[in-house]
């Protein structure tokens, strides 16, 4: 196996007596879809702050292409490619959805970020913010003011805005939280669209996207992973049965 983008070598995060990641280790190949799955209270969220770089462990170490990335703070990481999306919706909401990917691309390039004048009419920030609005299926609402969009609409417009990074890698925090059955339909198409082009780790609880979008899949119980495989062999897993899936597995 070629050496994973994203490794994690026996990380631990405590708070006092709550071991909260508890010696995991991981490894994402380039160009996955992985995705972690586990009950709540399992660690998940701590385990993606510590990854982006919001926490820091208490043990172990976080490697990303090779290089020990643990001490680095999450400006640098981006920087190296790792970016990510939030549970709850990080946009600016007075901007258009255009303003916004402008914004996100003019950060990125290091260009002047004095937001509130046409330092963003910039002909060519703005023409890759129009090609990341097509990428994300928001390219007839580029005007709309992020506050007026549907709730889907805004988490579709915050992974555009981890996009104008150009991640190598993005970590995608339970991105269907709150959606409904046609808002979870369309961000499951965007990121299907994205596969293979960006790795792609997925926290999420929507199982049946889950089993669709993701080609390896590890289970997180107690802050410890418990099974690591496809959507079969994960199906079958007895003890992910047992402490996760329950009868979902049989569906």
């Amino acid at each position: 196996m070629t050496q994973a983008l994203l490794d994690l070598r026996g990380l631990v995060k405590r708070y006092g007596g709550l071991v909260a990641t508890d010696h995991l280790d991981l490894a994402v190949q380039a160009g996955h879809t992985h995705a972690i799955i586990g009950p709540n209270g399992a660690g998940k969220t701590t385990l993606i702050h510590q990854i982006a770089g919001g926490l820091q462990p208490n043990e172990g170490r976080i490697f990303f292409d090779g290089e020990d990335i643990t001490a680095l703070p999450m400006h640098r990481r981006v920087q190296r490619g790792l970016a990510r999306s939030y549970q709850i919706t990080n946009i600016f909401k007075s901007c258009s959805v255009l303003d916004n990917l402008a914004l996100a691309v003019q950060a990125r390039s290091g260009t002047s970020m004095r937001f509130w004048r046409p330092a963003i009419g910039d002909s060519a920030v703005f023409d890759e913010a129009r090609e990341l609005a097509a990428t994300i299926g928001l390219e007839p609402h580029v005007g709309t003011l992020a506050r007026n969009l549907a709730h889907g609409q805004q988490r579709q417009l915050e992974v555009g805005l981890a996009l104008a990074t150009r991640p190598r890698m993005l970590l995608l925090d339970e991105p269907m939280a709150g959606m409904g059955p046609g808002e979870s339909l369309q961000l499951v198409e965007l990121i299907t669209r994205l596969r293979g082009s960006t790795t792609i780790l997925l926290i999420e609880h929507d199982m049946e996207a889950v089993f669709q979008l993701a080609e390896r899949i590890s289970v997180l119980v107690f802050g410890r992973i418990i099974a690591s495989g496809d959507a079969e062999e994960i199906r079958r897993n007895p003890e992910v049965k047992k402490a996760y899936l329950g009868d979902e597995a049989a569906a």
